[in-house]
């Protein structure tokens, strides 16, 4: 009998920075800051002089202009699902209003859980400007608007609702 793939007990829920429930969607096209581009899809990002780069430490939760969203097909980047990079010029895309899929670094992300982000003592595994589903003292910051909408999958992506 041939092999058969299965999911033995959830479906992956995605890649981190696709859009799910696009028709509740609000995404702008923006200008990547080429000094400083974002480098994670599904991340915050932040505005600074009319264009999105990456947290930085220090920032706060009021600094959070929206979601890194993964451009596919259409992408600058060529390489993999699950393993891309985001493009360092150009444009970009970022959420404003919806549902997006993050990588989740650190926690347990739940059904309404709050969602962190990482603004200072990077680490391994635990980037600045990356999702957390717990607090780590004054190295993470709540954002205000945004909670988990279910746990994450097997790879550690789970859906986070923004602005709504």
């Amino acid at each position: 009998m041939p092999a058969v793939n299965v999911f033995q007990f959830k479906m992956p829920a995605g890649f981190a920075g696709s859009v799910s429930r696009v028709e509740s969607a609000t995404i702008e096209p923006n200008l990547i800051d080429d000094g400083t581009p974002p480098t994670i899809f599904g991340a915050p990002v932040k505005l600074v002089s009319g264009k999105v780069r990456n947290l930085t430490t220090g920032d706060t939760a009021s600094a959070v202009y929206g979601f890194l969203v993964r451009e596919f097909p259409a992408g600058a980047s060529q390489d993999g699902l699950g393993t891309s990079t985001p493009p360092t010029l150009g444009a970009a895309s970022v959420l404003k209003r919806g549902y997006i899929m993050a990588g989740v670094n650190a926690g347990t992300a739940a059904k309404n859980g709050t969602v962190y982000v990482r603004v200072a003592a990077a680490a391994a595994g635990k980037p600045l400007g990356g999702v957390e589903a717990v607090a780590d003292s004054t190295n993470t910051v709540a954002l205000t608007g945004a909670y988990f909408n279910g746990p994450a999958d097997a790879l550690g992506v789970a859906e986070i609702a923004y602005n709504l």
